[in-house]
């Protein structure tokens, strides 16, 4: 029997290692993939002086007044672009979520929304914020996902964010601690530096209160042109992920905000201007592999009075793209946004699940189909039907019924780095 050699050696294989350790550290630390928790679909913001535990419950009835009012459920759908028969099948979906869960994630909003109100008056609003989040948290009124936005590291606001941000984590930790959920918000960055800064912000507040290293991440909101292209012709959004290695959770698109930056008349900003959909794109790829998440920004066209059947269509056709273009997540701006956000997250959800479930039975059991899907594919297509299960577009139920495994195996089949947590 003839056994088989190659011409390579061990010093060979040595040495490639060698050559390639920089490359290894580089893609165990700066691209770990996702973490495979849960996403929101959406962030609400409202003022932090507007901030109470049962604001969730309120906004749920208000939405379901709005539909009532519009005909309900399925007459919105169809009037939105909607297949009848998909209609149907989300509406009850749909409204359950407005009774259950209407909002996923909710930002307390201390900077635009909020203004400057003066010091004692923003440090009340801060520590009575945390306790509202607390009380809510313990009350089960809580959204999954709750935090503050607080004023930008701008020379002229710096140290009034930082101490809002100071105050309420304190005051979180003093009266019952940090919420699961947790979501912080930097808005209106422009350098790497200013994230720089606030991840020794965060390590700062972790050592004063005995948190774990790491439990204070924060989102970056993309509101100005320096931050997608810098004066030295590179981007700094791509730079994000090894200036703060495990510190950003989340990139935001400011839709208005970095529109007039590029003085984009008022009348033409838009999630969809070209503008837009470059620097969307330019975050896409800074953040690839990175496990650091995308949202999309809003529309501020509300579906109140008159045009509220325009507004619902506009805001629908918007949540839809966003979600064709790998943006899984945007702002809503109104309790009225809330039926058609989920309206066109679930009918995306539902138009796309049963050729995914099929691929993905035939892709674990080995079956031959028209598509011949590989690992990435097989990644992809578990990833969406998972985040179907996660905004309650897609039962557990019938994932098990359809594809044969129950929600730990899709998450493992979605992010396989996890199968040994």
């Amino acid at each position: 029997m003839t056994t088989s050699r190659g011409s390579l050696t061990a010093a060979d294989l040595a040495r490639a290692d060698a050559q390639l350790q920089a490359t290894d550290t580089l893609l165990a630390t700066a691209y770990p993939g996702d973490d495979g928790s849960r996403q929101p679909v959406h962030t609400v913001y409202v003022p932090a002086d507007r901030y109470t535990p049962e604001l969730p419950t309120v906004w749920g009835r208000a939405a379901l007044a709005a539909v009532e009012a519009a005909g309900g459920l399925e007459e919105i759908a169809t009037s939105v672009g909607l297949d009848s028969g998909i209609a149907a099948a989300v509406a009850p979906r749909v409204r359950d979520k407005l009774e259950r869960e209407p909002i996923e994630d909710l930002r307390i909003d201390f900077e635009d929304g909020y203004g400057d109100r003066g010091d004692d008056v923003e440090d009340a609003d801060a520590v009575r914020a945390a306790k509202r989040v607390v009380a809510a948290a313990g009350a089960g009124f809580a959204p999954p996902f709750i935090g503050i936005r607080f004023k930008c590291f701008e020379a002229s606001t710096r140290a009034r964010g930082i101490r809002t941000l100071d105050l309420f984590v304190t005051a979180l930790v003093e009266h019952g601690g940090l919420p699961d959920g947790l979501m912080l918000t930097l808005p209106k960055v422009s350098t790497v530096a200013q994230v720089e800064v606030m991840a020794d912000v965060a390590a700062a507040l972790e050592r004063a209160h005995g948190l774990p290293d790491g439990r204070l991440r924060f989102e970056v909101q993309v509101e100005t042109p320096q931050l997608v292209l810098g004066a030295d012709g590179r981007s700094p959004v791509a730079q994000l992920a090894l200036a703060a290695p495990g510190r950003v959770s989340a990139l935001h698109y400011g839709t208005y905000d970095y529109s007039a930056s590029l003085q984009i008349a008022a009348r033409y900003q838009s999630m969809e201007h070209p503008v837009a959909d470059l620097a969307k794109g330019i975050m896409q790829l800074a953040v690839a592999g990175t496990g650091i998440r995308l949202s999309d920004g809003s529309t501020n066209i509300l579906p109140i009075g008159d045009r509220a059947e325009e507004a619902w269509a506009l805001h629908a056709r918007l949540v839809r793209r966003s979600l064709e273009r790998g943006y899984y997540q945007g702002w809503d701006l109104h309790a009225h946004q809330l039926p058609t956000r989920y309206l066109a997250s679930y009918a995306f959800f539902r138009e796309g699940y049963p050729e995914a479930s099929a691929r993905l039975r035939n892709y674990r059991e080995r079956t031959a189909g028209a598509v011949l899907d590989e690992p990435a594919t097989a990644r992809a297509l578990a990833d969406f039907v998972l985040r179907g299960v996660e905004c309650g577009a897609v039962a557990e139920a019938e994932v098990a019924a359809d594809i044969g495994i129950d929600r730990r195996a899709l998450t493992v089949l979605a992010h396989p780095k996890l199968a040994n947590r």
